[in-house]
C-alpha cells in the first residue's frame, strides 16, 4: 500500500508563491507517475500536472502553464509543486496522487493524499 501526505498549503496573497510537497511511503516512489490535482466544492477534480517516474516527461493543465512547476526527488520519495504568480482562482484543495500509468486522468490514479488547502487572497 502506498501512502501520500501533502504539506505546504496555506494562505497567500495574489502574486506570491507557495511550494507544496508530497511525501510518499509504503513503496518506492520511482515505481509511479506522480500527479497533482485540485478541487473546489461543487466542481470536478481538476488536473494540474503530471510527472513520469523518471521526471523526464511532464504535462501541465492549461490553467497553470507558465506559473506552476512539478518536480520529484525519488531518493527522498517526494514530489513537489512550485506555485508562482498565484491568483484567487487558484484557491482549492490540492491533492497529490500516484499512478502506475502516465496519465492526466484522475480515474487513472490509484493512490491519493488527503489534500492540503491553498487560499489566495486578492
Amino acid at each position: 500500500q502506498v501512502q501520500l501526505v501533502e504539506s505546504g498549503g496555506g494562505l497567500a496573497q495574489a502574486g506570491n508563491s507557495l511550494k507544496l510537497s508530497c511525501a510518499v511511503s509504503g513503496r518506492p516512489f520511482n515505481y509511479y507517475t506522480g500527479g497533482w490535482f485540485r478541487q473546489v466544492p461543487g466542481k470536478e477534480r481538476e488536473f494540474i500536472a503530471t510527472i513520469s517516474w523518471s521526471g523526464k516527461n511532464i504535462v501541465y493543465g492549461d490553467s497553470v502553464k507558465e506559473r506552476f512547476a512539478i518536480s520529484r526527488d525519488n531518493a527522498k520519495n517526494t514530489m513537489y509543486l512550485q506555485m508562482n504568480s498565484l491568483e484567487p482562482g487558484d484557491t482549492a484543495t490540492y491533492y497529490c496522487a500516484a499512478s502506475s500509468r502516465y496519465s492526466k486522468e484522475a480515474a487513472d490514479y490509484d493512490y491519493w493524499g488527503q489534500g492540503t488547502q491553498v487560499t489566495v487572497s486578492s
